[in-house]
C-alpha cells in the first residue's frame, strides 16, 4: 500500500495553519479591546466617583441677610406678686389672747377690732398710777394752801421771805410731780388701748398665727405676727432685670403678667419704680410694677411670668441666635463671600433677645450670614449655598449654576 501524499493534501495543511493564525490574531485584538474598554470604563468611573465625592465634601449652608427691621423686643422674666400694703400685727402689750374675731381670708375694715388681749399686769399698773396721781394732786393742793396762808402773814413779819421762797419751791415740785403722774397715767391708758387689736387699713387677713389663751409678748416685734393684713386691691410685682437690659426698662413701661393659677388670662401692669442699683450677687436691678387687682383674683406671694416691652430708639442689625459661633477667637459669625467661600467676622452683642441677637458691631446689612454653621468650617472653605439672597455683586451662587445646568 502506497503512503505518498497527493498534491491536494500538501496544499490543505498550510492553509489551515494560516487560518488558525488569523483567528488567533483576531482573538488577541478582541481580548485587548475588552481589556482596554474595561480599563477606560473603570478609570471613568473612578473619575466620576472622585468628582462626586469632591462635590459632596463641599458643605451646604443656608444664608440670610441681617435683619434691620425695627423690632419690638420683649423680655420674659420671673416675678413675685406682693400686696401693695401689708401689715404684720404684733401685740403691743403683754398678756394672754382673750378673743379673736377674724380668721384667715376674712375681709376687714380700717379700725375694726379683730382681737383682744387680757393684760392683768397692765391693769394693775394703771390702777397704781392713778392712785399715785391722786396722792400727788393732794400733796400739791396742800402745799398750795400752806403757801397762801404763809403769804398772808408776810405783812406782819411773822413769816420770813426765806420761808415763802421754800414753800413756793415745794409747790412747784408738787405740781411737777402731778404732771409726771398725769403723763404716766396717760401713757398706761394709751397702752391699755392696745389690748384691742385693730385693723390699720381695709384688706384681708392673710395670716392668723395665734389663738385664745396664747401668751403675747408685747413690744418685741419678733417671732410670728399675730395677724397679717394685706390690701390686695392693688399688687406690687417685683422682677429682677439683668443689668444690660435695665436701661431699656423705663418708668411707665407696660408689661403683661401671666400666673399659673389663671393660665388663660393676661393681666396688664406698669413699671412704677426702680431700685436704680445693681445687686452684686445677681447682677440685676429690681423693678417694681403696679398691678390693679380690684376683684382680688390674684393672690399676693404668688409666682408670675412678666413680659416687659423693651424700649429703644435705634434699630440695630439682628441675626438668629443659631448663627453665633463661640470659640477661642471670641464671638463670631460665618459669612459667605460672593464666590461662595466662608469668611468669619468677629462681632459684639448689643442685646440678647432670645431667638434674635442684636449686633453691636462687626457686620453690615449686605453680609450673607450662615444661619446654622456646621462644625469644621474654616476661613476660605468653599460652600454650597441653598436658599437665601444672591451675592451682592450679582455673581451666581454655586446652587444657582447647578440649577441652570440642569435646566
Amino acid at each position: 500500500m502506497s503512503t505518498e501524499k497527493t498534491p491536494s493534501d500538501q496544499q490543505t495543511a498550510p492553509v489551515s495553519r494560516r487560518k488558525l493564525g488569523v483567528a488567533g490574531v483576531v482573538g488577541l485584538v478582541v481580548a485587548g479591546s475588552v481589556v482596554v474598554t474595561g480599563i477606560m470604563a473603570r478609570a471613568k468611573t473612578d473619575t466620576e466617583l472622585k468628582t462626586w465625592t469632591a462635590e459632596q465634601a463641599i458643605p451646604t449652608v443656608a444664608v440670610a441677610l441681617p435683619g434691620s427691621r425695627p423690632l419690638k423686643p420683649t423680655l420674659d422674666l420671673p416675678g413675685r406678686l406682693e400686696a401693695y400694703s401689708r401689715a404684720p400685727i404684733f401685740g403691743r402689750v403683754s398678756g394672754y389672747l382673750k378673743s379673736w374675731d377674724a380668721d384667715m381670708g376674712a375681709q376687714v375694715k380700717a379700725g375694726q377690732v379683730i382681737a383682744e388681749i387680757d393684760a392683768p399686769d397692765l391693769d394693775q399698773q394703771l390702777l397704781q398710777a392713778r392712785a399715785d396721781l391722786v396722792s400727788q394732786q393732794s400733796s400739791a393742793k396742800l402745799s398750795e394752801a400752806t403757801l397762801n396762808r404763809r403769804k398772808t402773814l408776810v405783812a406782819s413779819n411773822f413769816v420770813s421771805a426765806q420761808e415763802i421762797d421754800e414753800r413756793t419751791a415745794d409747790l412747784n415740785n408738787k405740781r411737777a410731780a402731778v404732771k409726771s403722774g398725769e403723763a404716766n397715767v396717760q401713757r398706761l391708758e394709751a397702752l391699755a388701748d392696745y389690748k384691742k387689736i385693730t385693723v390699720p387699713f381695709d384688706g384681708i387677713v392673710t395670716q392668723r398665727n395665734t389663738d385664745v389663751g396664747a401668751l403675747i409678748s408685747g413690744g418685741t416685734g419678733t417671732g410670728a405676727a399675730m395677724f397679717v393684713i394685706s390690701d390686695v386691691s392693688k399688687l406690687r410685682v417685683y422682677v429682677e432685670v439683668p443689668q444690660n437690659f435695665a436701661p431699656a426698662v423705663q418708668i411707665g413701661t407696660k408689661a403683661t403678667i401671666t400666673v399659673p393659677d389663671h393660665p388663660n388670662e393676661v393681666f396688664e401692669a406698669t413699671v412704677e419704680a426702680s431700685s436704680r442699683a445693681v445687686d452684686i450677687g445677681s447682677g440685676t436691678t429690681r423693678m417694681q410694677l403696679r398691678l390693679d387687682n380690684p376683684d382680688g383674683k390674684l393672690m399676693p406671694g404668688g409666682f408670675a411670668n412678666v413680659k416687659l416691652a423693651l424700649t429703644g430708639t435705634a434699630a440695630p442689625l439682628h441675626v438668629p441666635a443659631s448663627a453665633l459661633i463661640f470659640g477661642q477667637k471670641g464671638l463670631r459669625v460665618a459669612t459667605v463671600t460672593p464666590d461662595d467661600r466662608i469668611l468669619f467676622k468677629s462681632i459684639t452683642i448689643a442685646r440678647d433677645l432670645g431667638r434674635e441677637i442684636e449686633i453691636g458691631s462687626g457686620i453690615t446689612a449686605d453680609d450673607r450670614i450662615v444661619t446654622a454653621p456646621p462644625d469644621g468650617l474654616n476661613d476660605g472653605d468653599k460652600v454650597r449655598v441653598t436658599g437665601g439672597p444672591a451675592a451682592k455683586d450679582g455673581k451666581p451662587t454655586a446652587e444657582t449654576e447647578k440649577k441652570e445646568v440642569k435646566g
